[in-house]
């Protein structure tokens, strides 16, 4: 065991949480002396004073304060990784959405992996837009969604937060901003990223028009290639061959969250098992 060994860490955690040693051990269900040795062992390993002893009283140093932040956030990632693999016996339906910016990412990696750890639940996959996918969550029609909302908004457990930006061609502009209309590529609505280009445009006085709507994302690269127009999309998720416009080009159409959408009840364990497999690679969905 490293020096930080979870069986320390809970001794020491139930020290501070029960106020001393005796109701420590009565809480773990073990001898005094055992969770004495615990919290000396731990101790010794980072070579600190964690807790002062008197006949009376147990206080926490400061090392022992910023210990109890580490021990709290140990002890919660071990239960969830044990959480994790003790669910391999997991059955049943998922119905699952995701957006189709996410699709053409790490996903399928992490659903290989998913299928691997838990092969007897069976997929139901729509891939759509983000807020048609929460608006099936809410309705009961999908048990969990990974998609997109705009900050402010506070529904779903955020993964990430992400940079939109405008983008156009790898080789050459469509049309500079000032030569007329801008010529604008979208998602039909409700797309959150063809509001927020919108909105920008409008802020920022500028007249655009609206030269191809598709309800993929290979259509979104297929017409910007084409040249038909640019885009507002996630930075980490630009389509091969797309790139960022100079930031001085178009005006700034903000930020998006990347957020996992459940019902509002508690999640059962195949919905819990693939939250935690999404929020843990979310390195592996961005191209950044």
């Amino acid at each position: 065991m490293g020096m930080l060994d979870p069986v320390l860490l809970r001794s020491f955690v139930a020290v501070d949480r029960e106020g001393g040693f005796t109701a420590a051990a009565a809480r773990l269900g073990l001898r005094q002396s055992t969770v004495s040795g615990h919290v000396a062992r731990l101790e010794k390993a980072v070579g600190r004073e964690l807790l002062r002893r008197d006949t009376r009283n147990v206080e926490v140093t400061a090392d022992g304060a910023a210990m109890l932040g580490f021990a709290r956030t140990i002890l919660d990632t071990t239960q969830q990784a044990e959480q994790y693999f003790a669910e391999s016996d997991l059955s049943g339906l998922l119905r699952f959405g995701v957006s189709d910016d996410l699709v053409a990412a790490g996903f399928p990696e992490i659903l290989l992996e998913f299928r691997r750890s838990h092969p007897r639940i069976d997929l139901e996959l729509t891939v759509g837009l983000s807020e048609i996918l929460g608006a099936k969550v809410a309705a009961g029609e999908l048990d969990l969604a990974f998609g997109m909302r705009r900050p402010g908004e506070r529904h779903g457990e955020l993964v990430w937060r992400d940079r939109l930006v405008w983008a156009g061609p790898r080789e050459g502009a469509i049309a500079p901003s000032g030569a007329g209309p801008i010529p604008l590529v979208t998602y039909p609505p409700p797309s959150i990223t063809r509001r927020a280009a919108m909105e920008a445009l409008e802020s920022a006085g500028l007249v655009w028009r609206t030269t191809c709507v598709t309800d993929s994302l290979l259509g979104l690269r297929a017409a910007v290639l084409g040249g038909l127009g640019y885009i507002v999309h996630a930075e980490s998720l630009l389509p091969d061959g797309l790139v960022p416009l100079a930031p001085h080009m178009l005006p700034d159409p903000g930020d998006a969250d990347f957020v996992v959408m459940r019902r509002p009840r508690p999640a059962t364990g195949p919905e819990a098992a693939l939250t935690v497999l999404l929020v843990a690679n979310e390195s592996r969905l961005r191209h950044g």
